[in-house]
């Protein structure tokens, strides 16, 4: 089951409480760092952290007069703290508020992404050695290829995710940058000093050299990470919708007491999670597009940018949460069905053994061009008439002149495909 709690936890971080607590954080440390540099009294410092707050009720209030959300916040600190509040703000302009609090929630929201990444990584690892040793067949084109292991594929999928985590460890770091140097970025009516006593009381790096704003590739290197994370996680779900058809049905999503997967057919049981992790890739996808497109901002900043972020980096987040714990629960439950994975070996009739024939053939002195038409022949024989590949080779003069019955057999062994499973492991896993 999907655990609620944790979405829950992603979509309380993004909202109006915890926006505005990050924003008096920020303020409080600026206020601090002055009073640190004898710039505002230690009793007015005193009265600012005694009594600051804010009410997100009046604030929406205000900026329905105000239109404009840093000012509303302001005004409604300012009603709480009383007359101390004229040195709240010193020196700043809104972004420098907005983008250094951003800093904090992306950080907060990547770290709740590393867990549900770290989370998932013991599933697949968990999955993989328990099918370790579980024969299937490997396909190309949807089409049988060679056998492999039903482990393979969740050792594949481990792979993947250790590569996001480290990916998502980068974008947390390229985001944790926060800037306080005035309208333009030069620290106009503001020192130096400030930034680094506050960005480092945060956690956070000063951006080394700001517009307005923090430059917003770091934050399209965020969303796009998170892309790159959904379609990995699309490509998980993608494989079980494939491995869920009636035709192949080697694995399929679990089905819980009571579920229904049709309003007309009871008979239905359908990937619908997984179909539902591949249409929210879409749209984490699309939002690394936006994201892009905010890079580029006119001179030193304008506020295109602001509205997209708003919607993207919230919802993405939220997204990625909710999916990353979908599919852990997916995997944690899914059924497979290790006869089907034989009984659909067994359907090519032993063709996917062709290369090994190939390669014995040109063993015994053919051209690879002279094998390679030999076995494709008996190949297309055996697909034609629906006969075991095995016995065909075992009547054709063309492969019986080079290689005897009796070791035609021995290429036919399924644990020759299998014998380096563990080499692979020992790579993925050590």
């Amino acid at each position: 089951m999907i655990p609620r709690y944790t979405r829950e936890e992603m979509g309380r971080l993004w909202g109006p409480e915890n926006k505005y607590s990050k924003w008096l954080d920020v303020e409080i440390a600026v206020c601090e760092a002055w009073a640190e540099m004898g710039e505002i009294p230690e009793e007015a410092l005193g009265v600012i952290k005694e009594k600051a707050g804010f009410d997100v009720k009046r604030i929406e209030e205000i900026e329905a007069t105000v239109r404009h959300d840093v000012i509303a916040f302001l005004t409604s600190l300012s009603e709480h703290v009383g007359p101390e509040s004229r040195y709240i703000h010193r020196g700043l302009t809104s972004s420098d508020i907005l983008d250094t609090a951003l800093a904090l929630l992306m950080r907060e929201a990547a770290d709740m992404i590393i867990s549900d990444i770290e989370a998932l990584l013991s599933v697949l690892k968990e999955q993989a050695f328990r099918y370790k040793d579980t024969p299937c067949m490997g396909r190309s084109h949807g089409v049988h290829a060679e056998p492999m292991t039903f482990g393979l594929k969740f050792a594949l999928w481990y792979e993947d995710m250790k590569r996001n985590l480290l990916r998502m460890r980068q974008a947390r770091e390229a985001v944790s940058v926060g800037k306080l140097s005035g309208a333009v970025g030069t620290f106009s009516n503001i020192p130096p000093e400030v930034e680094e006593k506050v960005l480092s009381r945060l956690g956070l790096r000063p951006e080394p050299v700001a517009t307005q704003v923090v430059q917003r590739d770091r934050h399209a290197e965020y969303i796009a990470t998170l892309a790159i994370l959904a379609a990995c996680i699309e490509k998980i779900a993608v494989e079980i919708r494939h491995l869920q058809r009636t035709e192949v049905l080697e694995a399929e999503e679990p089905f819980a007491e009571g579920q229904k997967g049709s309003s007309a057919m009871p008979h239905k049981r359908n990937p619908v999670g997984c179909e539902n992790l591949s249409g929210l890739a879409r749209v984490v996808r699309s939002n690394a597009l936006a994201a892009l497109e905010n890079v580029a901002l006119w001179h030193e900043r304008d506020i295109s940018h602001s509205s997209v972020e708003r919607v993207v980096i919230p919802d993405s987040t939220i997204l990625v949460d909710y999916m990353l714990n979908r599919l852990k629960g997916i995997l944690e439950g899914l059924l497979v069905y290790p006869e089907r994975m034989r009984e659909n070996m067994a359907r090519s009739f032993g063709l996917h053994n062709s290369q090994r024939v190939l390669l014995a053939l040109t063993e015994k002195g053919l051209t690879r061009e002279e094998a390679y038409s030999v076995v494709q022949r008996a190949a297309m024989r055996s697909w034609r008439e629906g006969r075991d590949f095995q016995t065909i080779l075992k009547q054709d003069p063309d492969v019986t002149r080079h290689i005897p019955a009796g070791e035609i057999d021995s290429l036919f062994d399924l644990d020759y495909y299998l014998r380096n499973v563990d080499y692979i492991f020992r790579r993925v896993f050590q």
